[in-house]
């Protein structure tokens, strides 16, 4: 018989001494930050990193894997930091940082393994091998562990360019490119537990290749992967709470996208077998989309914060804020004839594929074709 009432204390006490352990390291984590580097943050950025330990500590107990891909980060970006020795051209000549932990490198390595990853999944489903389903979700996890130490080592690579520099790298589409590939990875590698099925993993990895391979071209043509100073807009610990919520939105629209892209070709019985049921496809796109309108509502709410203490105005019609109330929309309207109107089937699926193309353009069509405040996101 279950209990009637929730109760903390009997949680805690099924806790095993790994979770308890995870959330000392955590505390000490955090502590060690406080300690290191307490003379970078102010008062709100210190409150984040305080609240981060229990956040961190539910998604540990709740999502296992992501306990390891904390260590293993930890460890890699702290590697990274010891190397550079306070130098930042001993990424040109130190063997590890030259090849595999300055943040250009670990980027290169996280592409790399996403385009394996991609070709594994396509390979394992057009031939039903699990073994390459399993290799494929391998080099993706390979892929997030790689791609989050580079963020976080391109993090500590910026102080040491000048401490008038140095920001968290979330400022521009260099990294918030890299930042969408590795939250879209996580949320399907969740799902993919969750569900107990590789079959999708072709889809959505698709979508993140497609974003590497901009990535790639964007760095290559642009020198996007040279750390700039921030602008005056976004020197604001907004940014560090704001960009995240924003791209879990985009990623898991993107995800739910690809899931829409499958149930449309089961329901047109091309690849059917291979694939989930239609009753599976149908809840995973509404749980995606669920998630990623409460985070892009969120982050909305914070923009307009944001804007009225950079720019005196909650809202100003800018380009980019005029999509992103379009895709809000969007998506509060799928929601909406959902629930109330039991809204299922290929119509739903068309609406969420056709959303992706919505979401695109304001994630990146506004920055090609249109200019505003926001104006320091262009291409």
């Amino acid at each position: 018989m279950q209990p009637l009432f929730f109760s903390p204390m009997a949680y805690l006490r099924q806790r095993s001494f790994f979770d308890c352990l995870y959330v000392l390291l955590l505390i000490v984590g955090a502590g060690y930050a406080q300690y290191k580097y307490h003379l970078y943050m102010d008062h709100y950025e210190q409150a984040i990193l305080w609240l981060a330990v229990p956040v961190f500590t539910s998604l540990g107990w709740y999502w296992r894997p992501l306990r390891a891909l904390l260590c293993s980060l930890a460890v890699l970006s702290l590697i990274g930091v010891i190397l550079y020795a306070g130098d930042v051209t001993r990424a040109d000549h130190v063997f590890l940082l030259k090849y595999f932990l300055s943040s250009q490198s670990a980027i290169l390595w996280m592409s790399c393994l996403f385009f394996f990853s991609t070709a594994f999944y396509w390979g394992g489903l057009l031939a039903r091998s699990d073994v390459a389903k399993s290799l494929a979700s391998n080099f993706c996890w390979m892929a997030v562990v790689l791609g989050w130490t580079g963020l976080l080592v391109r993090w500590y690579e910026s102080y040491l360019m000048g401490s008038d520099i140095g920001h968290i790298p979330l400022s521009n589409l260099y990294e918030v490119f890299v930042l969408f590939c590795l939250v879209t990875a996580m949320f399907y590698l969740y799902y993919e537990r969750h569900y107990a099925t590789r079959a999708l993993g072709a889809f959505v990895l698709t979508v993140i290749a497609a974003a590497v391979a901009f990535l790639l071209w964007y760095s290559v043509g642009r020198d996007a992967q040279v750390i700039q100073p921030l602008v005056p807009a976004l020197q604001s610990w907004w940014m560090k709470i704001h960009v995240p919520a924003n791209f879990i939105g985009y990623a898991t629209f993107a995800l739910a996208a690809m899931v829409a892209v499958a149930y449309l070709l089961k329901q047109h019985n091309v690849l059917a077998t291979r694939l989930p049921s239609l009753a599976v496809l149908d809840d995973l796109m509404y749980r995606a989309i669920s998630v990623g309108f409460s985070f892009f509502t969120v982050a909305t709410i914070l923009g307009a914060l944001w804007a009225a203490e950079a720019w005196g105005g909650y809202w100003s019609w800018d380009p980019k804020e005029t999509w992103a109330l379009i895709v809000w929309l969007n998506y509060a309207a799928w929601l909406h004839m959902r629930l109330i109107k039991g809204l299922r089937g290929a119509v739903a699926a068309w609406w969420v594929l056709i959303g992706l193309f919505v979401t695109t353009f304001a994630f990146i069509g506004v920055n090609l074709f249109l200019s505003g405040l926001h104006s320091y996101g262009q291409l």
